[in-house]
C-alpha cells in the first residue's frame, strides 16, 4: 500500500503540460537562448576574418575545417549526453555542458592560428552537445504529447533567434572594440551568466519522465497511444536503440537522414555565404544583418510551424520545409544585391522553420519514454553529424570547382532528393493523426 501510494503521489506532483510547468519551460528557453548565442558569435566574424588566422584565400577545405571539429564532437556528444541523461539526470548533463564552454573565450582571444579555433570547436561541440541536447529533451518530458511541436518551436525559437542576435552583436562589438576582444567578452559573458542561471533554476526533469512510462506500462495513460516501433526491449541497451534509430526503423532512420541535409545546408550557411557576401562586397555588419534574418527568421517562425504540425502533422512541414530551404540556396547565385540576399535568407528561415522543430517533435512522437532521451540523441548524433559531412562536401565542391557557387547547387539537389526520400518511406508520427487503432 505504501509503494502504491508513493506512486500516486508522484504521479500527482509530476504532471505534464506547459501551464502546469510554465516556470521551467521558460527556464528552459532561456538557457537554450544562451546557448544560441554562443554558437551565433562564430556566424559572421570568424568566417569573414578567418584569414587573420593564417587561413589563405580559396582554402574552403581549411577554412571548414572549424565545422568538421564541431560536428564530429557535438554528433556524438548529443548521443552520449541522451544515455548519460536517463542515467545522472538532465540538469547535471546541462551543466557539464556549460563547463565545457569555459576554454573557448579564452582559446579566440590567444589563437595564433586557425588550428586554436579548430580545437576551440571542440568545446564548442560539448557544450552544445550537452546543454543545447537537454533543453529539448526537458521540454519534451514535461509537456504533453500534443504540445511537442509547440514545445520544441518554442525550444529552437529560443535557441535560433539568439543565433542570429548572436552574429549581429558580435558584428557590432567586433567594428568597436576589434574581433578577438569583442569575441571574447561576449561569449564569456554569456557562458557564465548560463552557468550560474543554470545552476540556481533549473530543475531536474527525469522524474516526469519515469512517470509517464509507468503510466505506459500500466494502462493507465491518458489520450492516443504512440505508434512505438516494435522488437525492441522495454529498457533497451546503447546498440539497439542506436540500430533501431539510425537504420532498423523506417520512419526514425528517414528522419535521421533528412537531419543529415539540413545540416549539410547549414554548413554551407555558416562559413560560406558570409564568404560569397564578403567576395560580393558587403562589409561585416551587413553580412550580420542578412545571416541575422536567416537565424531570427528561423528562430520566430519555429513558433508557428511547430504549433502546426500539432495540428496537420509533422511529416509534411518537414517535406515542405526541406523543399523551401533548398528553393531559398539556390535563389542566392541568381540574385545580386542586399534585399535580394536578405529575401534568399528569409527564405531558408522559413525552410528551417518548418523542418527543425517538428523532426525532434517526430522522433520523439515514436520514442517510448524509457529511452526518448536516447534516441533523440542518436538523431541529433546523426544530424550534426551532418556539419561534418556538409562541411567536408561543400567544401570539397567549392575548392575542387573553384566556384562556392557550385556548393549552393550541390545542396539543393542534397535537399530536394531528401524530401523526396522523407516523404516516400516515412510515416506520420503525430499519435492524434496516426495513432494504434
Amino acid at each position: 500500500m505504501t509503494r502504491q501510494t508513493d506512486v500516486m503521489a508522484a504521479e500527482a506532483t509530476y504532471i505534464r503540460g506547459i501551464r502546469a510547468n510554465l516556470h521551467q519551460f521558460v527556464q528552459q528557453a532561456i538557457q537554450v537562448f544562451f546557448v544560441g548565442l554562443v554558437i551565433g558569435m562564430e556566424r559572421n566574424v570568424l568566417p569573414v576574418l578567418s584569414q587573420d588566422f593564417g587561413v589563405s584565400k580559396g582554402s574552403f577545405l581549411y577554412l571548414m575545417s572549424f565545422v568538421v571539429s564541431f560536428g564530429f564532437v557535438k554528433g556524438i556528444l548529443n548521443f552520449v549526453a541522451g544515455r548519460l541523461s536517463e542515467r545522472i539526470g538532465r540538469k547535471k548533463v546541462l551543466l557539464l555542458g556549460w563547463i565545457a564552454a569555459l576554454p573557448i573565450p579564452f582559446m579566440i582571444l590567444y589563437a595564433p592560428s586557425w588550428d586554436w579555433i579548430v580545437a576551440a570547436n571542440v568545446f564548442l561541440g560539448i557544450n552544445q552537445g550537452f546543454a543545447w541536447s537537454m533543453t529539448v529533451t526537458s521540454k519534451v518530458d514535461i509537456t504533453l504529447a500534443e504540445q511537442r511541436g509547440f514545445a520544441t518551436g518554442v525550444n529552437e525559437f529560443a535557441g535560433y533567434a539568439a543565433v542570429g542576435i548572436g552574429g549581429l552583436a558580435t558584428g557590432y562589438l567586433a567594428e568597436v572594440y576589434g574581433s578577438r576582444e569583442a569575441l571574447f567578452g561576449f561569449s564569456l559573458a554569456v557562458i557564465l551568466t548560463a552557468t550560474l542561471t543554470a545552476f540556481i533554476f533549473i530543475r531536474e526533469t527525469l522524474p516526469w519522465a519515469k512517470v509517464e512510462s509507468r503510466e505506459h506500462a500500466s494502462g493507465n495513460y491518458a489520450g492516443h497511444k504512440p505508434r512505438f516501433p516494435e522488437g525492441i526491449s522495454e529498457h533497451p541497451g546503447t546498440r539497439e536503440i542506436f540500430t533501431l534509430v539510425s537504420f532498423r526503423n523506417p520512419t526514425l532512420s528517414a528522419l535521421c537522414q533528412a537531419g543529415v541535409a539540413n545540416k549539410i545546408a547549414d554548413a554551407l550557411l555558416w562559413v560560406l555565404f558570409p564568404v560569397f557576401l564578403h567576395n560580393r562586397g558587403l562589409g561585416i555588419v551587413e553580412i550580420g544583418w542578412i545571416t541575422a534574418v536567416y537565424g531570427m527568421v528561423w528562430g520566430a517562425s519555429q513558433l508557428l510551424t511547430g504549433a502546426l504540425s500539432d495540428i496537420i502533422g509533422r511529416k509534411k512541414p518537414i517535406v515542405a520545409g526541406l523543399w523551401l530551404l533548398g528553393l531559398g540556396i539556390a535563389s542566392v547565385p541568381l540574385v545580386h544585391g542586399i534585399a535580394a540576399w536578405t529575401i534568399s535568407a528569409a527564405i531558408m528561415g522559413a525552410g528551417m522553420a518548418l523542418l527543425y522543430p517538428n523532426i525532434i517533435a517526430a522522433v520523439a512522437d515514436i520514442s517510448h519514454p524509457n529511452w526518448r532521451s536516447s534516441s533523440l540523441g542518436t538523431y541529433r548524433y546523426w544530424r550534426d553529424t551532418g556539419y561534418a559531412i556538409g562541411a567536408i562536401a561543400v567544401g570539397s565542391v567549392a575548392q575542387w570547382t573553384s566556384s562556392i557557387e557550385n556548393a549552393f547547387w550541390f545542396t539543393t539537389l542534397v535537399l530536394g532528393l531528401s524530401g523526396l526520400y522523407l516523404g516516400l518511406r516515412a510515416e506520420e508520427t503525430h499519435p492524434g493523426l496516426n495513432p494504434i487503432p
